[in-house]
């Protein structure tokens, strides 16, 4: 726990109203130290609900005494309704958002809503969720005492918790009336319980002894049997549920928000589940007007990423991208915490990018209702204007290959046939992904269709410029070419902190981003002259120190604080040369605020620098040590009349790549020290970090490397002169062997090196202009 949270914890204690904040553990003490403060303090009256405000009909007129009572209900409910919010934790008071302003509704939603069997969750929009009790928990639970009617059925559950099919039989053939029968304490059915523990074939025996009124039953947690087949899944089962009666399908669940079984297939992932409930679900109840229900299905399904069912029912229900569900989230909002379903958000090393661009974005076969797959079929992957077919082969066309003389083992068949899945696999994998970016891309598109519809008023409610900023931390590119191209003058606008979506990039080193500015041409002045309410320009907010998720993408702390010059220096070269030396509300230039920021990052980065130097020296001294004494020391010895080496005669061209390699290792070697004494005795000054320290590190790793090459095949070199007579052959796998440290230090220094080089000396980390985005900027029709 955090200082600050502690602090705060103490704080409540200390006012005397609970000993610590709500958590899932402390509910029952909790609630009854907040009544006891309640009733303590002459509260609970207005809490309960027995005080109501004497003035709560707005149409009829009241005297003086009536308003003097309506003022003392006011204070009572303002503190009482203090004391609770003090009382919960900010997780839980977010929960509290619509009882705001009265202490009854308020005390209400937390004995009703936020009970332990509620479960918690941190959705994707960052607000907390809250999902029923599992229904699975169900055959877990102790079965406690309760009414004669279930424990009448205590044969009958036993047996259908332990799948005994003949024994569930038999014992309704003795009572028939058994299949529409209470048979545990959350007053379920054997149907609902079967289906529940998975018992498929003892659960379509007792649906084909049922009668379709006998399907409307439904326990203490408000779930039918089609809930419960949605939950798990089995789409056969679920098929014959609603041929039977489907009533069922339109039935909503007042225990969970009124949702229908194809929201909670939805809500547990179970895809095949989904396409087949809402094929069949009547299109009509998801209309904006009929309720909630519509957008929490889309909501739904964004959250277990389906998004082609999302685009479906947005197509048909546009209206639906813009309505908020029951917990009060909007499409967008889920969209900009899930990066995955965005090209942009998806990071591939080259090869695999080089993949995904072959894939043609080909939907599969039939419908997205037609969820009938057989994995003994063809299964293609389209590259280019090319398809990739893979079939499993039968015994007969593995005879049929013998016969036709191909002398292949049933190993090689294997390995081959295991390679060909295993590519296609890879390649199934990258096409869905590009089909998820296709469908998400669509549903963003149909959204801000919608959105460039709406007013002023509607956008403020929705919190557009809150999710347009959730989109940049999470690197959406598309979100924001999309906003700028629907809402335009979005450009312009300011959040609470004057700051525009400029502003935010910038803080939040979303450089992608960022380089949409450079598009905007001559706005990108008017932008760049911007200031927020704090004083700071963009060159103030590129001196604050980069988010930590940032930082934490790049090795050393040397890289990072170069990166964190460049975001400077790129910005610096946008901004007029004035506002280089203008000071915001703390008094502060840009470049005062970067030295302040950067201060632990550059002694940081400092350190890194010296460590990966020295350590490298120490190789690099013992490299030109070995080389210097190995060039006086040559295998053979030298002649003794001549004073010449005797393997100059008798071996010349070994002997002359023994010592080429020799020397240029050990002069290798010398410059990497030299280079690795630079940084060691360097100032340090923040703008080496930019260029200066890193040339210097660039070197020195490449030179020590080429050191190591050259020293290993010196010594491979000398192995073979001194065992060619005798036993030449064991030098070779000595030689091989010699390429392991080499190989190993590839592995561990080149990521580094190649990274070094690139932020160097590559193309920058700020792309160029992008013109399509310009077109989007000039179009002014719109306004927001």
């Amino acid at each position: 726990m955090t200082k600050t949270s502690g602090d705060d914890r103490i704080g409540r204690a200390a006012i005397g109203i609970v000993p610590e904040e709500f958590t899932e553990e402390n509910y029952e003490e909790w609630k009854r130290c907040l009544e006891h403060y309640l009733v303590g303090h002459g509260l609970w009256g207005v809490v309960s609900g027995e005080e109501k405000d004497p003035t709560n009909d707005e149409r009829q007129e009241y005297g003086e005494e009536k308003k003097q009572e309506h003022e003392e209900w006011k204070k009572k409910n303002a503190l009482a309704l203090h004391a609770i919010q003090l009382s919960c934790g900010t997780g839980t008071h977010v929960k509290l958002k619509e009882a705001h302003t009265s202490a009854e509704v308020a005390w209400k939603h937390l004995v009703v809503k936020l009970k332990p069997n509620k479960i918690f969750t941190k959705g994707e929009s960052g607000r907390v969720e809250e999902e029923e009790g599992d229904p699975e928990d169900e055959s877990s639970r102790v079965e406690e005492e309760g009414s004669k009617e279930y424990r009448r059925y205590r044969s009958l559950y036993i047996a259908i918790g332990k799948d005994d099919f003949h024994l569930t039989k038999s014992l309704l053939d003795r009572d028939p009336g058994a299949v529409r029968a209470i048979i545990s304490s959350h007053r379920g059915t054997a149907l609902q319980f079967a289906i529940l523990n998975g018992q498929m074939k003892i659960a379509k025996e007792l649906l084909s002894r049922m009668e379709p009124a006998d399907l409307d039953m439904i326990n203490d947690n408000g779930c039918t049997a089609l809930t419960f087949a949605a939950i798990r899944g089995v789409k056969e089962l679920a098929k014959k549920i609603v041929e039977k009666n489907d009533r069922l399908l339109i039935q909503e669940n007042d225990r969970l928000d009124g949702q229908l079984p194809v929201i909670v297939a939805a809500l547990y992932g179970k895809k095949h589940m989904v396409d087949y409930l809402y094929s069949v679900t009547p299109k009509e109840l998801f209309r904006p007007e009929e309720g909630k229900k519509g957008a929490t299905l889309l909501n739904s399904l964004i959250r277990a990423e389906m998004y082609d069912v999302a685009l479906m029912l947005l197509r048909r229900h546009p209206k639906l991208g813009v309505a908020p569900d029951h917990n009060g989230d909007y499409a967008l909002q889920l969209l900009a915490h899930k990066p995955s379903a965005f090209r942009s958000g998806t990071k591939l090393v080259s090869w695999k990018r080089w993949i995904y661009s072959c894939l043609m974005e080909h939907s599969p076969l039939g419908s997205p209702t037609d969820s009938a797959k057989d994995d003994q079929t063809t299964k293609a992957s389209m590259i280019g204007d090319h398809s990739i077919e893979i079939h499993h082969s039968s015994d007969g066309e593995m005879n049929l290959t013998g016969n036709r003389g191909l002398q292949i083992t049933s190993f090689v068949r294997k390995v081959l046939h295991g390679l060909g899945w295993s590519i296609l696999s890879c390649l199934g994998l990258y096409h869905d992904r590009k089909l998820i970016h296709k469908d998400a891309i669509q549903l963003l598109k149909l959204i801000f269709e919608e959105i460039r519809e709406l007013s002023m008023e509607d956008l403020e409610k929705m919190d557009i410029m809150k999710i347009l900023y959730d989109a940049i931390e999470q690197g959406i590119i598309e979100f924001v070419e999309k906003s700028f191209k629907y809402k335009t003058t979005i450009i312009y606008k300011r959040d609470g902190k004057g700051r525009t979506i400029f502003s935010h990039a910038i803080l939040l080193r979303q450089e992608k981003i960022y380089s949409f500015l450079n598009a905007l041409e001559a706005r990108k002045s008017i932008l760049a002259r911007r200031r927020d309410f704090f004083g700071n320009n963009l060159l103030h907010l590129a001196a604050k120190l980069s988010p930590l998720s940032q930082l934490d993408k790049i090795s050393g702390a040397a890289l990072q604080m170069q990166k964190e010059i460049q975001w400077y220096k790129e910005v610096e070269s946008i901004v007029q040369p004035r506002m280089k030396e203008q000071r915001n509300a703390y008094n502060k230039t840009p470049s005062e605020l970067f030295t302040e920021e950067h201060k632990v990052l550059a002694k940081e980065g400092e350190r890194w620098m010296k460590n990966t130097a020295g350590s490298s020296m120490i190789v690099g001294t013992l490299i030109a040590a070995v080389m210097f004494t190995t060039a006086f020391t040559v295998p053979g010895g030298n002649d003794s009349k001549t004073g010449l080496p005797v393997m100059l005669e008798t071996q010349s061209k070994a002997f002359l790549i023994f010592m080429a390699s020799n020397a240029l290792s050990m002069f290798t070697s010398s410059t990497s020290i030299l280079m690795f004494l630079g940084i060691l005795t360097a100032r340090y000054a923040e703008r080496d970090f930019l260029k200066s320290l890193p040339t210097k590190l660039i070197f020195g790793i490449t030179c020590l490397f080429v050191s190591i090459v050259t020293m290993m095949a010196s010594f491979g070199t000398a192995l073979y002169l001194m065992l060619i007579k005798q036993v030449a052959w064991i030098s070779y796998p000595i030689i091989v062997f010699s390429v392991v440290p080499i190989a190993l230090y590839s592995l561990l220094q080149f990521p580094l090196l190649v990274e070094m080089i690139s932020r160097t000396y590559g193309q920058g980390i700020f792309e160029k202009p992008k013109k399509k985005l310009y077109s989007f900027a000039t179009d002014t029709t719109t306004s927001i």
